[in-house]
């Protein structure tokens, strides 16, 4: 833990509240730092971490200020995240949780291809199962505050792609271990980069494409790098999973009253707005690439055939993997597959 810093942040606060700076500065009891990679303006910041920071600070009448940090401004790389909340180096961190890919098996469950077609049904089953399985095991160093899957994930490339074979011998950025495998399995060959490094790997020519769903593409310019998009009808190719941690000393050390007010602000509700949210924002993203003329081809019907046929030996792979871990695989997806069914039933 960045021990220093923080015992002078702490020294810091105490000394202000002691001699007074104004009554704002006097109700202001604590301040938090949430880092992030995306820049401020894209979605996930401006629609779902700056309204869940404005609530909670809110709902603490102003005792609790969340500092938002985003694009690494804190320092480190993506996949860095975790271990920043885990350590101390910042207090609240969102990250992608295939950026450390073994460290949270679980959680892959929703990560599989054509496992998911609703954002908001599998963010539910996330929590839940989160709640279950993760909660005192995978993630026992860190104090998680939300769970989420984003909107159907998808292929966007500098040539166009209907079919598994049209993928043969395209370099495609990957989001997770599982995307990795499935790019394989088509005969892409995956190339591991963070989101915010996608622009520049596209423009010098680095990789061919990318796997991101539609409503990060506006604040990456991807259609503006790429002229075709293939989305997938029904369950989607694939989706990640992301998490709001923060760090565990910090939640602890809050008054009661105010880990409640985080408490109330975080959990399954915010999991669903979370994830719900990042899907809504496909729609808009989607037609700018509309606008643009770009080509945009929708495998449905028998055309999935290949793309599932494709992605079947993930799942035994998977299964197998966790096996080894002492985890029931299957068990995990029977388990998704009956809570996603059931939401809002």
């Amino acid at each position: 833990m960045n021990f220093t810093r923080k015992s002078f942040l702490n020294l810091a606060g105490a000394a202000a509240m002691a001699v007074g700076f104004g009554g704002a500065a006097q109700a202001q009891e604590v301040t938090l730092s949430l880092h992030q990679f995306l820049p401020a303006q894209a979605n996930v910041p401006k629609l779902i971490l700056d309204v869940w920071a404005d609530d909670v600070e809110a709902a603490s009448d102003g005792r609790i200020k969340i500092d938002r940090f985003p694009s690494m401004q804190l320092g480190g790389r993506p996949p860095e995240l975790m271990d920043q909340a885990i350590d101390g180096v910042a207090d609240i961190v969102w990250t992608v949780v295939g950026y450390t890919p073994g460290r949270y098996p679980s959680t892959e469950v929703f990560e599989l291809p054509f496992m998911v077609n609703d954002a908001r049904a599998a963010s539910s089953a996330y929590w839940q199962m989160f709640e279950k399985h993760m909660k005192d095991t995978e993630f026992k160093d860190v104090h998680i505050l939300g769970t989420w899957v984003h909107g159907p994930g998808m292929i966007h490339s500098n040539k166009a792609v209907t079919t598994p074979a049209d993928m043969e011998g395209l370099k495609i950025r990957g989001g997770s271990r599982l995307v990795n495998s499935l790019l394989e399995k088509t005969g892409a060959t995956p190339v591991g980069m963070p989101v915010p490094a996608v622009p520049e790997g596209l423009s010098k020519g680095v990789i061919d494409g990318t796997t991101i769903p539609w409503e990060v593409t506006a604040a990456l310019k991807v259609p503006e790098l790429v002229g075709n998009h293939t989305e997938f009808e029904g369950t989607a190719l694939y989706t990640l999973t992301f998490v709001l941690a923060m760090n565990k000393d910090r939640y602890d050390s809050l008054p009661e009253d105010l880990r409640a007010v985080i408490d109330s602000k975080s959990g399954l509700e915010f999991s669903i707005f979370a994830g719900g949210t990042q899907a809504d924002s496909d729609g808009p993203a989607r037609q700018l690439a509309v606008d643009r003329g770009n080509n945009i081809v929708t495998v449905s019907g028998g055309d999935l055939d290949a793309w599932k046929a494709a992605a079947q030996p993930i799942y035994d792979e998977w299964i197998a993997d966790m096996s080894s871990k002492g985890i029931d695989g299957q068990a995990l997806i029977d388990e998704a597959r009956s809570l996603m069914d059931a939401y809002g039933g």
